[in-house]
């Protein structure tokens, strides 16, 4: 026997990572939510001028959601508003951008791995709170959220001790496939060689020390920035469509 309607039916906390049109009036819409992963649900006549919870499942919103689950796809109920950061994000280009990238990831991460859901949720609504506040430069706020967001997924980089052998750091060469800086016996061919402070920003932006991560200049932010990328492009064996779009300054 079929289960019942309020058998079917659940409560969870989701933050809004995609949402795409369906029909005339619905739009189907990806969560991550804080117990139940990666959702994907109808929202149906939330395109209608007269929906009652259309603006609270806008991108990059978060909300305490009602939802009935079904065959393919669940459906949204019920949509109350508890993080409303999708205003200012989308108000400014810059920190769109890195919205988009980083519920970019969220997504990938969560489609392969849903047990650790709930960690990702926390951090990705952490990360969208302060980009919403502007509480850093948008670009330092996206590389520490993908280095975090890769530990939480289970590769956490090592910017410190070799990342092969672990032998004692510092160490001057970077290699996305062992892990991060590798001493000079791991070290692969044609490996880079960052800057000193870029390691230093690299290993603030993991830890959230942001005293020197704000502190840190320019090119020492795009050079981090192309490593965090590399990284990220080789364990999720693919490449973030939207970051190509991210304003460096």
């Amino acid at each position: 026997m079929a289960p019942s309607f309020a058998a079917r039916t659940y409560r969870d906390d989701a933050v809004v990572l995609r949402t795409h049109k369906l029909g005339e009036a619905d739009r189907i819409i990806t969560l991550l939510t804080k117990h139940h992963g990666q959702v994907r649900a109808v929202a149906k006549g939330v395109r209608r001028t007269s929906s009652r919870f259309g603006a609270r499942l806008e991108p990059f919103m978060v909300a305490d959601l009602q939802l009935i689950s079904g065959r393919s796809l669940d459906i949204v109920t019920q949509a109350v508003a508890k993080g409303a950061y999708g205003g200012a994000i989308a108000a400014d280009y810059g920190r769109y951008t890195v919205a988009a990238a980083m519920t970019e990831t969220a997504e990938k991460l969560t489609d392969v791995d849903g047990e650790s859901g709930t960690a990702q949720y926390n951090l990705l609504v952490g990360a969208l709170a302060s980009l919403s506040r502007s509480d850093h430069a948008p670009e330092l706020i996206l590389d520490s959220y993908l280095l975090r967001a890769l530990s939480t997924g289970g590769w956490a980089p090592s910017f410190t001790d070799c990342a092969r052998c672990g032998a004692a750091g510092p160490h001057n060469a970077f290699s996305a496939p062992l892990g991060g800086m590798v001493c000079p016996d791991c070290r692969p061919p044609g490996s880079p060689a960052p800057a000193v402070e870029t390691v230093l920003l690299l290993g603030a932006l993991l830890t959230g020390n942001w005293a020197t991560a704000d502190a840190s200049a320019t090119v020492h932010r795009r050079e981090a920035a192309g490593l965090v990328a590399g990284y990220l492009q080789w364990h999720l064996e693919r490449v973030l469509k939207s970051l190509k779009h991210v304003e460096r300054t």
